[in-house]
């Protein structure tokens, strides 16, 4: 092995280590915000249902703390992706404001005579599920889509927004989310990265839900 290669190999062994070490950290700080609740009963309003979620209200509040996680994310995304990224969207209201601060992180670290970072709002239907407005869909034709969210539970959001994406004629070069509950059953057709990983208890469909035939209310907050 050359010394060029070698050396290669240990900043990469490095950024694998440091990469790792901000997961841990990041998934500890979820807990401590009390941004990860558990032991509930929680209506995700895709259709199931699960005793574990992300509160966003407690993760948006300050809008120092979301700058934290954003800047935690862009760390452990592949530098093939960043450099790609011109777009970044994600839905309403978590994964969007999540998209509009790391869109404007990542021209913080770009020169600046580079184009400006987009950023691209979907909104969310309780009906319909999420879509995106003509403004938008006109500005993201032809563009690198990185799509953002705070959290990624089966994973379908995320996919119809890559779906949407696509039609408008944008390139979806990756999915990425603070928090992934590895339960996710659709696929965006992307690499997905995670900022922090648990496995959480299992989801119900919510006419099969345990806890309601149990009887227990739905969590509010």
């Amino acid at each position: 092995m050359t010394v060029a290669a070698r050396t290669l190999r240990v900043r990469e062994n490095v950024m694998t280590t440091k990469q790792e070490e901000i997961r841990e950290k990041a998934l500890k700080d979820l807990q401590q915000f009390q941004v990860l609740m558990l032991d509930g009963h929680f209506d995700f309003g895709n259709g199931y249902h699960g005793r574990l979620y992300l509160n966003p209200h407690r993760l948006f509040r300050y809008p120092s703390t979301i700058w934290r996680f954003a800047q935690d994310l862009i760390d452990v995304l592949p530098a093939s992706v960043l450099d790609q990224t011109e777009v970044v969207a994600g839905p309403a209201t978590g994964g969007a404001l999540l998209a509009h601060t790391v869109a404007g992180l990542l021209d913080s670290r770009r020169p600046i005579t580079r184009t400006p970072t987009m950023f691209a709002p979907f909104v969310v239907d309780a009906y319909r599920g999420p879509g995106l407005s003509r403004f938008y869909r006109q500005q993201i034709a032809g563009k690198n889509v990185l799509l953002v969210d705070d959290v990624r539970n089966t994973g379908q959001t995320l996919a119809r927004c890559a779906t949407i994406v696509r039609s408008a004629g944008g390139n979806v070069i990756a999915t990425a989310e603070l928090y992934d509950r590895l339960e996710a059953t659709s696929d965006a057709g992307a690499p997905n990265f995670a900022l922090a990983e648990y496995k959480a208890p299992e989801n119900y469909p919510a006419d099969r839900c345990p806890l309601c035939k149990a009887g227990v209310a739905i969590t509010t907050f």
